[in-house]
């Protein structure tokens, strides 16, 4: 039993890692990239993740050539963290990233029970998807490009920089942690329903993005960018199939 209790906890803090994160991030941009190229090869005005569309119009501004740039960059901080965590090179674990991925379709399968069932008591209304008018493979990639690119941005990014914010405030690091969860979760759902290209507000899907907000802010501090990315995605993935 010791033995046993002693892998799990050497797979969780392995695992919890930025080496892990990244190597496990990586087929979620390279399948979204191929599925938008191939769902929509003729378009001209392509869909894309709203996050997705913030960066390359950043990266518009230094070159017409956005996808290089953002493989560039992408290529860049590999470099940097395969030389950061070259130590840890030697012992990386390939059924590590099976178990994680099977770990993440879990949580995602708990958080689409446990927030529909929520949410569905609360106010008596089902929860629909504004994607459901494209095309199946369109949807695919947009969940995949979800888990990357909106975790990147609300979990890396933005609880990030809100627990440095409130540790700097706060003496216990409990308050800073849960504070910027929340907040973090109430901006996540309200950026949702800004701009042109926002959703029409209800509460039901502000409550659901909030709660599911909340769930991937603790996943990502408790388990790390990789494990909220893939949660992300599949349990985006369970919903177009379901």
């Amino acid at each position: 039993m010791s033995t046993i209790i002693q892998s799990i906890k050497r797979y969780f803090s392995t695992t919890h890692t930025l080496l892990y994160s990244y190597l496990i991030s990586l087929p979620l941009l390279l399948l979204y990239e191929v599925l938008i190229f191939i769902s929509q090869p003729d378009s001209e005005h392509i869909v894309r993740i709203s996050v997705d569309i913030w960066i390359k119009t950043l990266f518009a501004y230094f070159s017409r050539d956005v996808l290089s740039i953002t493989l560039i960059l992408v290529a860049l901080s590999g470099m940097y963290i395969l030389y950061r965590e070259r130590k840890k090179l030697a012992s990386l674990k390939l059924s590590y990233f099976m178990t994680m991925l099977v770990e993440a379709s879990v949580y995602a399968f708990l958080l689409s029970v446990l927030i529909t069932i929520t949410i569905s008591n609360l106010l008596q209304m089902a929860q629909v998807s504004p994607i459901e008018s494209l095309s199946l493979l369109q949807q695919m990639a947009l969940s995949l490009g979800a888990g990357l690119y909106e975790e990147l941005f609300f979990r890396v990014i933005l609880v990030s920089a809100l627990l440095w914010t409130f540790n700097h405030f706060f003496s216990k690091r409990k308050t800073a942690y849960m504070l910027a969860i929340l907040l973090a979760a109430l901006i996540f759902s309200l950026v949702h329903y800004i701009g042109s290209m926002g959703d029409p507000f209800t509460l039901g899907s502000f409550l659901f993005r909030f709660l599911f907000g909340l769930a991937l802010n603790a996943i990502y501090v408790w388990r790390g960018f990789g494990m909220a990315a893939w949660t992300h995605a599949l349990y985006d993935l369970m919903v177009i199939v379901f």
